[in-house]
């Protein structure tokens, strides 16, 4: 079990604005406007654009399509909630498959990422947590309301080879994240 780290998703978003020749920001405001996702990505406003952008694009490798707030729908700013926002949120949110709740140092500062937790949580149950660490031996497992939920991790499949994102309830009790994402696999014993 390995969790995606800081360097990991910041090298992968490094990746993506030198082939491009943009920035994180620009990438991220390209975003194409869809009516459903697979993904509705909660993530603290103060996460820096490298780390959205390194995990958007490990999430789009795997042929998931992800929704940013602030990027798909850019009419969004966390200094300026309305009840529109809620609204727009509301709808992007009953349009997505599931919930990946990015955990990381940022995600304690958030005053939306609960209530877009426990919505998502009462109107689907299908939420993940992505914890971001500082380094391979961190734990993700301070706020205890995040217990409740399945987290995701990297790791080799069958192959040996090609590494996998995995949703784990525990440590066997799991799916392929894509597959779980997209509605075509359960969490299961293995």
């Amino acid at each position: 079990m390995a969790y995606l780290t800081e360097r990991e998703v910041q090298a992968r978003a490094e990746r993506v604005t030198q082939a491009r020749r943009k920035t994180a920001r620009q990438i991220l405001a390209e975003s194409s406007i869809h009516e459903t996702f697979d993904v509705f990505l909660s993530h603290s406003s103060s996460e820096p654009e490298s780390i959205l952008l390194g995990i958007k694009a490990i999430l789009e490798d795997r042929g998931l399509s992800v929704y940013v707030d602030k990027y798909t729908d850019s009419q969004l700013s966390p200094h300026s909630v309305t009840p529109e926002t809620a609204k727009t949120l509301r709808r992007r949110m009953r349009n997505s498959n599931t919930l990946l709740y990015v955990y990381s140092q940022h995600s304690k500062k958030s005053r939306w990422m609960p209530w877009e937790l426990g919505f998502f949580d009462g109107l689907k149950g299908k939420v993940g947590i992505v914890p971001v660490t500082t380094d391979q031996e961190e734990t993700f497992r301070d706020e205890e309301y995040l217990n409740l939920y399945p987290y995701v991790d990297i790791a080799k499949g069958t192959s040996r080879t090609e590494r996998f994102l995995w949703i784990n309830e525990t440590m066997d009790r799991y799916a392929r994240l894509d597959k779980w994402a997209k509605g075509v696999a359960q969490i299961e014993r293995h």
